[in-house]
């Protein structure tokens, strides 16, 4: 069976699809000529990240195709319900990236509250004296409220990362419910469990968050998680990060809050336009920018690759 990973796998899962008798091309096919690679090269299965579309036409114009994977949680960039209908298998990696996501938001957050994205972009004028009077009102991480929208393996995750930290955590769900948080083991203490209450009523409490990180997937409709009404909820001075999705937050919106400085800083790893994000996103001195790398560590990929190889070796067996 003949494997097209057109956006990549990790070195591990492809040794372990080849270790059963799987073909496994990594070689980038355009999205253009996507349908005649797979036609003409009897692909069977075709595994995606993000980069890599799977739609109606794909599906249909592919009679050979047999399951399409993401490397990954959100499916948005699959017409998931329609191939499933066809009769393809659709998978995804959900658990494999979520420690990946949750570590980049920490790291935003810290950056958001420090300055550091903007201030190691001037550090080279040299006016050390004027720098230190522009970035000395950061802000701690401690003791401060963060509300985690979207509460599934990521949000969890990054709630361990979080009270950790000393932050009280807020989570926004689809139900209202206890989950019990796992903290990284301590030696000595062992594995401890934190309870958080999950709400499903967003609206009742963005007025309390200090900080808010965005766990939702691109909603069906297109419509905005976080526009100019869910803004004019939020304290003053809220800092957002968005690792999640693009489209989940009204840009233009985003861009007048922060302006007016409603917000006071925001973390973005997605857009609504990728790959090529607005400029006046990217150069605002006020927004951490990162190019979609949530999931992108060498652990994580791996893991993602193994996850990956399982699924479709217990989907059609070894080969060999």
């Amino acid at each position: 069976m003949k494997i097209l990973a057109n956006d990549g796998i990790s070195a591990s899962g492809k040794k372990a699809l080849e270790a059963a008798g799987f073909f496994v091309q990594t070689e980038k096919v355009d999205q253009a000529d996507l349908i005649s690679a797979i036609n003409s090269e009897n692909y069977e299965v075709v595994l995606v990240r993000s980069a890599t579309t799977v739609r109606k036409e794909v599906i249909d114009a592919c009679p050979g195709l047999k399951l399409i994977g993401r490397g990954g949680v959100g499916m948005d960039n699959i017409d998931v319900q329609y191939a499933r209908d066809k009769g393809l298998k659709v998978v995804n990696t959900p658990a494999s990236s979520s420690q990946s996501v949750a570590e980049l938001v920490m790291g935003k957050l810290f950056s958001i509250s420090r300055f550091l994205h903007d201030s190691f972009k001037n550090m080279e004028t040299g006016e050390f004296s004027k720098l230190k009077k522009a970035y000395g009102k950061g802000v701690e991480l401690r003791g401060k409220t963060l509300g985690i929208i979207g509460f599934g393996r990521i949000g969890q995750s990054l709630a361990s990362y979080a009270i950790g930290a000393g932050m009280k955590v807020i989570a926004v769900g689809r139900n209202n419910t206890t989950v019990q948080v796992t903290l990284p083991e301590i030696p000595g203490a062992g594995v401890l469990q934190v309870p958080v209450e999950v709400t499903n009523d967003m609206a009742a409490v963005l007025g309390q968050m200090d900080y808010i990180s965005l766990h939702v997937p691109k909603q069906a409709d297109g419509s905005a998680v976080f526009g100019a009404k869910e803004f004019a909820m939020m304290k003053d001075g809220v800092r957002i990060v968005n690792a999640a999705r693009g489209g989940v937050i009204d840009e233009d919106a985003l861009l007048v809050a922060l302006n007016e400085g409603k917000i006071a800083a925001v973390g973005l790893d997605v857009y609504e336009n990728e790959p090529n994000p607005r400029k006046d996103l990217l150069n605002h001195p006020k927004i951490a920018t990162t190019p979609h790398i949530g999931a992108a560590t060498v652990e994580a990929q791996d893991r993602i690759g193994e996850e990956l190889a399982e699924l479709i070796i217990g989907a059609f067996g070894r080969q060999n």
